[in-house]
């Protein structure tokens, strides 16, 4: 099934073959149903890839470019069509996996009737053992109350199975092509983007598609969503595999920072059995979160100054089920009651938005997580442009830049969730630290001990940020 996904990261390489990267987008081929693929932690949306061409020329005519547009639709209508029969096929096998698995796995509910059926029965056996005149009263009771605890459950059962067999007949394709609804959501940036509005392509591709498929267009609640990017790389057209997105997880009560983000960051932690892990400046505790949900065999804690961001947290960590998981303290970032070199792995959104932000007091957070971490201990942050220039210009490296203003030798990572805007993909500096501080000296930050090993470009929607993953060579100084 050919594919595609925003922000995806290594997690992929169980499922997925033809691994292909752009920017903002990973496409590749995949024999994983759609259970395996709803587990992908680092992906925005998932789609499946309709067609997939060199970018329009903005050079061009208006005109031109409009036929150009239709032509996406009319050019090959039968992998319009192939792509639509695979999604119905999908969507059926979904529900049929998801209906195969509750009659598995019996509902909680269910469990609790049995639970309680089994309760009275004890309860009924002491009884008869204390008041023997009164068993075959108790005995017919409870016959009475098991009956109709058995009768309601049935009932539930197969209105469930009604409800999803409805389900089933309408992913299986019950309506013709005729009767298919859709809607097309278009996104047009680079210079595409500066001739023609969203709406405008959009609305071009909507036409195209009624007149070669005769579906109908339904704004509110369609059948088919069509998903069409048009920028200076490619042109893409896909339907989206799930309503919602896989960056909304369901055990996140109040959102924070993106989770898909969170996810990447603690994966390039590379968290272990036992490892001691902080967020000295966690908000309302996404990192966290996803990195126990992930990794639930490390040990960790939580620092914020805010009780409102603590609250947060905390009620984002009852309503994941890891409230026994990790601790919250309420402590400054630059006075963390910790020992030096205690702490095995720091992981941390440093805050630049309108409500919380640090201007150069990142240099004072900084030294003291330093202190904290041990050697060959590893930090993970998410910088703003900000904050990863400044760290460059207050003599954390001294390499010569490339033409995109990149240090030219600066190491970085096999994989980058922005390639286009990605650092020179050279060896990891793993060796180099170990080798000591001579190796290193050019690339550390000011403090002398901090070594940068990895960098992402990621996207925040509105603004671009940085992913570093530095870590400890040496102790660090009194």
């Amino acid at each position: 099934m050919p594919a595609l996904a925003e922000l995806v990261l290594e997690e992929e390489k169980d499922v997925t073959e033809k691994v292909e990267y752009v920017s903002g987008k990973v496409f590749f081929t995949t024999c994983s149903d759609l259970n395996m693929l709803k587990k992908l932690k680092s992906a925005e949306r998932l789609f499946l890839l309709i067609k997939k061409l060199f970018p329009f020329t903005a050079s061009s005519s208006k005109g031109k470019i409009l036929n150009e547009v239709q032509q996406l639709v009319n050019n090959d209508p039968r992998s319009w069509l192939d792509a639509i029969s695979t999604w119905k096929n999908l969507l059926k096998l979904g529900v049929r996996e998801e209906l195969s698995q509750r009659d598995a796995k019996p509902p909680k509910r269910k469990m609790r009737e049995n639970e309680t059926i089994i309760a009275k029965k004890l309860k009924t056996e002491e009884i008869q053992k204390i008041e023997e005149n009164h068993r075959e009263c108790q005995l017919e009771e409870q016959t009475e109350d098991t009956l109709e605890q058995r009768d309601s459950t049935t009932r539930r059962d197969k209105l469930e199975k009604e409800e999803i067999q409805k389900e089933v007949e309408k992913a299986a394709g019950a309506h013709s092509q005729e009767d298919l609804t859709f809607r097309v959501s278009c996104r047009c940036t680079g210079t595409i983007g500066k001739v023609f509005t969203s709406q405008e392509v959009g609305r071009i591709i909507g036409i195209a598609l009624m007149k070669q498929f005769g579906w109908k267009a339904d704004l509110r609640n369609p059948n088919l969503e069509i998903f069409v990017h048009l920028n200076d790389i490619y042109t893409v057209a896909g339907i989206p595999m799930f309503r919602a997105p896989l960056a909304s997880r369901t055990y996140i009560k109040t959102a924070g920072l993106r989770s898909t983000i969170a996810w990447a960051m603690a994966s390039l932690a590379e968290i272990k059995v036992g490892t001691f892990v902080l967020d000295p400046m966690c908000g309302l505790g996404t990192i966290l979160l996803e990195a126990a949900k992930e990794w639930p065999d490390g040990y960790y804690v939580g620092a914020d100054v805010s009780d409102s961001q603590l609250l947060g947290a905390w009620d984002n960590l009852k309503a994941a089920g890891l409230n026994d998981k990790i601790e919250l303290l309420k402590v400054s970032a630059i006075e963390l009651p910790l020992p030096s070199e205690s702490i095995d792995i720091i992981i941390s959104d440093i805050p630049f938005g309108k409500k919380f932000k640090l201007g150069k007091d990142i240099k004072t957070i900084l030294q003291e997580m330093e202190r904290v971490l041990h050697v060959g201990g590893t930090i993970v942050l998410l910088l703003s442009k900000d904050h990863h220039r400044l760290l460059k210009d207050c003599g954390g490296s001294h390499m010569p830049l490339d033409s995109k203003g990149t240090h030219a030798n600066e190491p970085g990572i096999k994989k980058c969730l922005n390639p286009e805007e990605k650092t020179d993909t050279s060896e990891r500096v793993t060796s180099s630290y170990e080798a000591g501080n001579r190796e290193c000296s050019d690339k550390m930050l000011p403090f002398g001990s901090l070594v940068p090993v990895e960098c992402y470009e990621v996207s925040l929607g509105k603004t671009n940020a940085f992913i570093c993953k530095y870590k400890k060579s040496s102790a660090s100084g009194p």
